[in-house]
């Protein structure tokens, strides 16, 4: 199924994302169909639909980012990284690929504004990028004063062109932010440079776990993947909506909604003092 910019942004109207929104994307082109233009079709189609006073945004990583665990490596692949991987610089490091096509897409376009976190940091475009990038915390990368946190405030929207509802990156910020004990917590090395001088230096991160997920879930979902059963709670409960993008499915929720719905269960799955809810 050929799939153009202007049944693209059709679908999108019809999803509901609203013109002057700020909208974070996640997407699997491969389920769309043939697009016509690739990424740079998606993005151009997003941008339709926001307008002119919307912001697009999307989370990006990073592809070429280091091993987690140095220390696993012997002594000499070790020495190669520490003295040799560059620092991270977000006007030339790729997006992961596992991100999709269209965080690249809209990382190198024209204008683009990026958040500078190497893991945790977001592309955005459109007139509140500044506002949605701005001082993007090193640690707690997802909580309280980052772009997710501003995603919310903003009344943002959060559109899935065609991927799996396991990519819901904003779900991380509900565990971020949800008051709940024992959370599982990481810490990584990144090669950064430093502001003052301009030198590469390697800089510790600590951060919620956000690849096996920030508190046991495990134990209530068994091998059901937690962004996913959460994603699907919301949509149950009304806080998102599914429909058509080209030939593939779309949801769309509210930021404020969704991260609500999140943490309301993520809170009474694991209340504070006390024992595990039901999931």
């Amino acid at each position: 199924m050929l799939v153009a910019r202007t049944r693209l942004a059709r679908d999108l109207a019809d999803l509901g994302l609203r013109p002057g929104a700020v909208a974070m994307v996640h997407c699997r082109m491969s389920a769309l169909g043939h697009v016509v233009g690739g990424a740079q079709t998606v993005v151009l189609a997003l941008l339709d639909t926001l307008g002119p006073g919307g912001t697009l945004v999307a989370y990006t990583g990073w592809q070429d980012e280091p091993p987690e665990d140095l220390a696993a490596l012997d002594e000499e692949a070790r020495r190669i990284y520490l003295e040799e991987h560059p620092a991270y610089d977000p006007r030339v490091a790729l997006s992961r690929r596992d991100h999709g096509r269209v965080p690249e897409a809209l990382r190198t376009w024209p204008g683009a504004r990026h958040s500078g976190h190497p893991e945790a940091g977001v592309a955005a475009l459109g007139p509140l990028a500044e506002d949605v990038t701005a001082s993007h915390p090193h640690d707690d990368a997802y909580g309280a004063g980052t772009p997710y946190a501003r995603l919310v405030e903003l009344d943002g929207q959060v559109a899935v062109l065609g991927a799996p509802l396991d990519t819901v990156t904003l779900v991380h910020h509900a565990e971020a932010v949800a008051n709940v004990p024992g959370k599982r917590r990481v810490s990584y090395g990144m090669p950064v440079t430093a502001q003052d001088s301009g030198g590469r230096y390697w800089r510790t991160f600590s951060d919620i776990d956000t690849s096996k997920g920030a508190l046991p879930y495990e134990h209530v979902l068994g091998g059901e993947d937690y962004i996913e059963h959460i994603a699907r709670s919301a949509l149950a409960a009304g806080e998102g909506r599914s429909g058509p993008a080209g030939a593939g499915t779309a949801y769309l929720f509210e930021a404020r909604g969704l991260v609500e719905h999140a943490v309301d269960w993520i809170e009474q799955t694991y209340p504070p003092g006390g024992s595990m809810g039901p999931g």
